[in-house]
């Protein structure tokens, strides 16, 4: 195989092998995600709840987190993001909780904390 070929496959593989900014947000393998990926991952999984109807409207304006932290989950360390939405309707849930395993896959949402 030619050096130029085996450069193509190269860029390739290892394009693939990351997530981008359109990426899924799904990953693998058990190196902790960088907080900014993360918090990007974040944001667009709470847009995705707001799309599908399990978030009202308002939410789609809230695009800060609140708090990011690394907490004890059951299994392991995960991410917990939170994001507050002073205009929700109900009070009992202005604020989202997201949870993440540390590579950075969705594990949770809810307006518990728990």
């Amino acid at each position: 195989m030619n050096k130029t070929l085996m450069s193509l496959a190269f860029l390739a593989l290892s394009t693939t092998a990351q997530a981008g900014a359109d990426a899924s947000c799904h990953f693998h393998g058990s190196k902790p995600a960088a907080q900014a990926t993360v918090v990007q991952c974040a944001v667009q999984y709470k847009d995705k709840l707001v799309e599908g109807g399990k978030l009202e409207k308002s939410w789609q304006t809230v695009s800060q987190t609140t708090s990011i932290e690394q907490v004890d989950g059951k299994r392991s360390k995960e991410w917990k993001l939170s994001f507050k939405n002073p205009a929700a309707t109900d009070k009992s849930k202005d604020t989202l909780y997201l949870f993440y395993t540390l590579p950075g896959n969705f594990i949770a949402a809810n307006h518990t904390g728990q």
